[in-house]
């Protein structure tokens, strides 16, 4: 549609679908067949149902009805679509739906991660009893597309679509779904391209996180299931990308929010969840011992002098050296032992995680523990095995086959605590059997730690899940958390309309390893953000509740660690008294007015010389 002002005339999309009466005194229009086929398809889509599909054998909340009529009328219409919906909300079972409504479209393929191809399976045999779900394996893959036809559902990992490509390519797909869709961000890689290249009749990924770090991972996404959106990559870095992210462009955001806003259903659990249980985060301080910051100190001063002295300009590797060096940082502000397999010292990330767990013991929770280092893991199995905890274990090594064992076996009451790699086990998994999530180590973007959450934080969970992330203060993973609010924002800023999107340059990246950029308060609850906005001259709190211990530790500068050790408690029992889930016992109340009426060199004097 084109609307002409003056001299100027500008291109604005349709506002929906159109019709005769639309071009009704417009003199005489001839409608190409193209056109009456349009309007024919955008008139059916209209008429959607949004009762379930016959075949269908599952019941479907209001939300997921609503999503699956969704994506009849978006198919019908002829446009890909991407179903966005916060992780655990049912893409799944809503894909599957959409699948039985296009039976007689011709035969489907769902391309998704290894990981979770056998849990199709079993969800399409659960859910859709009248479709042929099939997995295409490493072994007797080059029977499976023969004599494919309607209500057949191929299940393929991106690896071996992209390596059978000449295979799959000349299967005339009903349907091709893209479960996890944020595997194909990058336009450029072989997977990409040959995913491309198949033959749909209609395209829908599926992925909570469209957007993970900057706008061409969502002009990628669109490349692939709906090519005419964006047009080409110049036209739309042009036009979105370097207005939005290097100049903040709220203009321009909000033109492309507006663009993907047909094509895109994105919920949240707040939003339709309203029976689903709360869930709780608590950053839980660690402060390393003086041999550990002895050891992250000397290594991080280092590599500064190493950048300061080479110079990054001109170096090919430049990137992949700093990066090096973060890695570096991070696993010694979890475990010396990553980094110095001699080192005999402890750490004081491991003593809290096992503090925490003792808490979880007592209280008969049972947990997901994550970590993005396997080798870290491999030392909390040692610490669990020397304490007689009973536990799983998943990694990318875990055969496929394995995986869901593992789940049903977590699931029926096995294991007191389930250690899982942040990578492997990040998502595809169903763990509704625990109530409590610790993350051991912050990974660069929030999204993926939030994927591992919510294989607990899901449909089917019966408790409030509480969530712990041990962050070892004074290193770079502190900064990391700073970086997760950009990065939260980076998706808000395209999906919802917020401010801000980027990207780390490689400046930012050294920046974080010479310590430039001093990390943010963490984010507190609005009880917390009442306390810390008190004055240190204001007179100070005398009461025993969640506001006095948060403004103790504001105004002395003090970690839950060592509130803990001047209260004679565990830092985790400082984390719960905070949240209010627990009352202080009076003998406690009492030290804590005690401190709060000391001076910082009283308070100082107390604390145990390390």
């Amino acid at each position: 549609m084109v609307q002409r002002s003056g001299r100027r005339s500008r291109s604005t999309p349709p506002r929906g679908p159109c019709s005769r009466s639309s071009l009704d005194g417009a003199g005489e229009v001839e409608l190409s067949a193209g056109w009456e086929a349009l309007r024919a398809r955008l008139a059916q889509a209209r008429r959607v149902s949004t009762r379930p599909p016959r075949g269908l054998k599952a019941e479907l909340r209001p939300y997921q009805l609503e999503g699956v009529a969704w994506l009849e009328r978006l198919a019908t219409w002829g446009v890909g679509a991407c179903l966005a919906d916060d992780m655990g909300l049912g893409k799944t079972v809503q894909a599957i739906a959409l699948l039985v409504a296009r039976k007689k479209e011709g035969p489907a393929l769902v391309v998704a991660p290894t990981s979770v191809g056998a849990n199709w399976i079993r969800e399409l045999g659960r859910f859709a009893p009248g479709l042929r779900a099939l997995l295409y394996r490493d072994t007797e893959r080059g029977e499976v597309h023969t004599e494919l036809g309607p209500g057949d559902v191929v299940v393929v990992s991106y690896d071996l679509a992209r390596i059978d490509l000449e295979r799959l390519a000349p299967v005339a797909w009903g349907t091709l779904v893209f479960d996890e869709a944020q595997q194909v961000k990058n336009a450029t890689t072989k997977t990409a391209r040959a995913l491309r290249q198949l033959s749909g009749g209609w395209r829908l990924a599926l992925t909570g996180t469209p957007v993970e770090n900057h706008l061409g991972e969502l002009w990628s996404l669109f490349r692939l299931i709906s090519p005419g959106v964006f047009g080409g990559w110049e036209a739309f870095k042009r036009r979105f990308a370097e207005p939005i992210e290097r100049d903040g462009d709220a203009t321009r955001r909000a033109a492309l929010a507006r663009v993907i806003r047909p094509f895109v259903l994105r919920r949240t659990k707040a939003e339709v969840l309203r029976e689903l249980p709360g869930r709780t985060d608590v950053q839980l301080d660690v402060e390393l011992s003086p041999r550990e910051l002895k050891l992250y100190e000397q290594t991080r001063l280092a590599a500064a002098l190493e950048l300061s002295t080479k110079g990054t300009k001109g170096k090919g590797d430049a990137r992949f050296q700093i990066l090096a060096a973060l890695t570096k940082l991070r696993q010694l502000a979890c475990h010396p032992r990553l980094v110095d397999a001699s080192w005999e010292h402890g750490s004081a990330k491991l003593d809290a995680f096992l503090e925490v767990l003792d808490e979880l013991r007592q209280g008969e929770h049972r947990a997901l523990v994550f970590s993005q280092f396997t080798r870290h893991l491999a030392l909390v199995r040692e610490a669990l095995e020397a304490r007689g905890v009973s536990y799983l274990y998943l990694d990318g090594q875990t055969p496929a086959r394995e995986r869901q064992g593992l789940v049903d076996a977590f699931q029926a009451g096995e294991g007191e605590v389930f250690l899982i790699s942040l990578k492997a086990g990040g998502k595809g998994l169903n763990l509704t059997a625990a109530d409590y999530v610790v993350h051991l180590d912050p990974w660069w973007n929030p999204a993926v730690e939030d994927q591992a959450t919510d294989r607990a934080h899901r449909l089917g969970q019966q408790k409030p899940v509480t969530v712990y992330r041990l962050v070892t203060q004074g290193t770079v993973e502190a900064q990391i958390l700073a970086l997760h609010a950009q990065k939260r924002d980076l998706v808000a800023g395209v999906l919802d309309g917020s401010d801000r999107a980027g990207k780390l340059s490689t400046d930012e990246l050294i920046a974080l390893i010479r310590g430039d950029e001093p990390a943010p308060a963490r984010p507190v609850t609005p009880r917390a953000k009442r306390a810390t906005s008190r004055s240190r001259s204001a007179p100070r709190p005398v009461a025993d509740g969640p506001q006095a211990l948060l403004a103790l530790r504001q105004r002395h500068g003090l970690t839950q660690g060592q509130l803990g050790e001047l209260l004679g408690v565990s830092a985790p029992t400082v984390c719960t008294w905070e949240r209010g889930s627990r009352p202080l016992p009076a003998k406690r109340a009492a030290a804590l007015r005690e401190l709060s009426a000391a001076s910082e060199a009283e308070v100082r004097r107390r604390l145990t010389p390390r």
